[in-house]
């Protein structure tokens, strides 16, 4: 059934006249007429009498009408769900105490008008989330593509901003007591990050820190979750782990776990925004502004070899 036609029926029947409906509509009287002749074919019934005044229902018609009210209501309201800037603008993070959740709550905290839906689609792989993107299932994702040649090119990938990195470590551990440190003196330390899953951008992410200032990082062992990971850090006199310095982790108070800047360089993460190439939700604009608004990093900043640039395009 012709939805447009359906639509033309019911403004005709509630306005009275064809010329009204085509007005409102943006058509011809003629286009109307033909597209309720068409529906009337179709369901082999008369839904409208000429009258001096315009038109008026049929039995028929009125018996129709209701439903196609109905017809006519939930399509507008499955475009709705569904069209860039007529719902929610829909953000897929790696997780909700990540540091791309921290900052989104931030922005929203800053903008409460702001319709946002903050989507966590729990994988590994980069190129399922540029596939959400390119479906329309989100509206962006806090993703990065290592080979940016690799994109397609119906979506593109923009820098966010940088996530510093930290250690984090126990209260008996030997670097404790520091109040910074330097990637120099994390060498022959153990990092212990559990469960990197190959191919995801992390992985690439710890494979070049690694080989650029001989860190021993160590991923054995299954991911049980952050407690697991604190309750180890916290017993530990020699098992450390990176962090970001706006990730969100809560301990109990006995843990005393530390958190220790690392400087000279700094190790920043790149958060890249993966988003589509054309016509991207109108939202999306106020959120990349909120990035460029952060705090810079400092002008010794440790960034792999895949970052993208920091003049990312504004959607």
């Amino acid at each position: 059934m012709d939805t447009e036609a359906v639509r033309s029926f019911v403004r005709a029947a509630e306005l009275g006249q064809l010329q009204h409906a085509a007005d409102e509509l943006g058509v011809t009287q003629q286009a109307v007429s033909k597209r309720i002749a068409t529906l009337e074919r179709d369901l082999d019934v008369r839904l409208f009498t000429r009258t001096a005044r315009g038109v008026e229902l049929t039995l028929d018609g009125q018996a129709f009408l209701p439903h196609a009210r109905t017809i006519v209501a939930g399509v507008d309201r499955a475009v709705a769900a569904i069209r860039p800037g007529s719902r929610a603008l829909r953000i897929d993070v790696l997780g909700l105490r990540t540091a791309q959740a921290v900052v989104l709550h931030d922005y929203w905290r800053s903008h409460p008008e702001t319709d946002l839906d903050v989507v966590t689609l729990r994988v590994n792989d980069p190129r399922v989330a540029v596939a959400a993107v390119q479906a329309g299932d989100i509206d962006a994702s806090f993703r990065s593509v290592t080979d940016p040649a690799a994109l397609p090119r119906d979506v593109q990938m923009i820098h966010a901003f940088d996530s510093p990195t930290e250690l984090l470590v126990g209260p008996r551990h030997p670097l404790a007591s520091a109040r910074t440190l330097t990637p120099a003196q994390l060498r022959r330390h153990r990092i212990w990050v559990p469960g990197i899953a190959p191919r995801s951008e992390w992985a690439d992410f710890y494979d070049q820190l690694a080989a650029d200032f001989d860190l021993r990082i160590d991923a054995a062992g299954p991911n049980f979750g952050d407690e697991v990971l604190l309750d180890i850090l916290a017993e530990s006199a020699d098992v450390a782990t990176l962090v970001g310095s706006r990730d969100r982790y809560i301990w109990p108070t006995n843990h005393d776990l530390r958190r220790i800047p690392i400087v000279n360089p700094t190790l920043a993460y790149p958060l890249s925004l993966i988003l589509p190439r054309a016509n991207p939700h109108p939202g999306l604009r106020a959120v990349v502004e909120h990035f460029a608004s952060l705090a810079p990093l400092p002008t010794a900043t440790w960034r792999p070899s895949w970052a993208p640039p920091h003049a990312g395009v504004t959607p």
